[in-house]
């Protein structure tokens, strides 16, 4: 929703986020120029609405993929057990060894700068979470009843798992995306900052933190309005993550 409104207030609204004022380079916030401008006089506030839209498109994008991925692994690894499961163990085990961004790192460093390939490193990395949850997930379901009387029918395995397992794993995998989506949209600003992960003319919160450090001292605004905007984001999106877990849990009484 949040990126919906960032895409609509740059093209509806025309909203051109790299316009260069040279007489206005550094100013301080003010009535033309709500949260500054920054070393190039763009406006600050401008550009966090178009660093919104490209933190929320890779956001969005990565955790889908990583749902998607990690979800039919998970399923597939607790279901079908033996080897295939042994397997996917010793992957998943072999990626949470690495710290993820870590990993994230070396990939887009491998790969190159880019929104493209950022969304393709983190999704390497973001899968895992999903494929832990729903592999423990479906090894409590496959032994309900309901699961084992449709396998007694002669129920198809893909059946079985869209009609009875997928249902039940809905809750828990809806939490697991807003905590994904606030940990990317981090990630995300930490491979733009390092210079790995979004490119000019694209703006990121992560690279205008980066540009603006250099003139943090004359001009905080610059680092601050994308810092306050990250922790803002990330802290909303984790309080409705928290609650939404509470609500969905049927061992707590509303």
């Amino acid at each position: 929703m949040l990126w919906c409104l960032a895409s609509l207030s740059l093209t509806v609204l025309h909203i051109e986020h790299e316009t260069i004022y040279l007489e206005k380079i550094l100013a301080v916030p003010g009535w033309d120029a709500w949260l500054g401008n920054d070393e190039l006089g763009r406006s600050v506030a401008k550009r966090l609405l178009a660093g919104a839209r490209v933190s929320f498109f890779i956001a969005i994008s990565v955790v889908s993929i990583s749902f998607f991925i990690g979800t039919i692994i998970g399923i597939s690894s607790a279901w079908l057990g033996g080897w295939w499961d042994r397997l996917m163990i010793m992957i998943m085990d072999l990626f949470m060894a690495f710290p993820g961004i870590l990993l994230a790192i070396v990939l887009a460093g491998l790969l190159g700068p880019g929104i493209s390939n950022a969304v393709i490193a983190l999704s390497v990395v973001g899968w895992v979470g999903f494929a832990r949850l729903a592999r423990a997930q479906t090894l409590s379901i496959k032994q309900r009843d309901h699961v084992q009387a449709a396998r007694a029918l002669g129920t198809s395995t893909t059946r079985i798992a869209l009609r009875h397992i997928l249902p039940l794993l809905t809750a828990p995998l809806l939490v697991q995306i807003t905590f994904e989506l606030a940990g990317t949209i981090i990630a995300e600003s930490t491979l733009s900052f390092l210079g790995i992960g979004v490119q000019p003319p694209d703006a990121s919160w992560g690279s205008m933190i980066r540009d603006g450090m250099r003139y943090m001292l004359i001009a905080p605004h610059v680092v601050l309005a994308p810092g306050v905007a990250i922790f803002l984001v990330v802290m909303s999106i984790n309080m409705f993550g928290d609650r939404l877990r509470d609500r969905l849990d049927v061992r707590i009484k509303h």
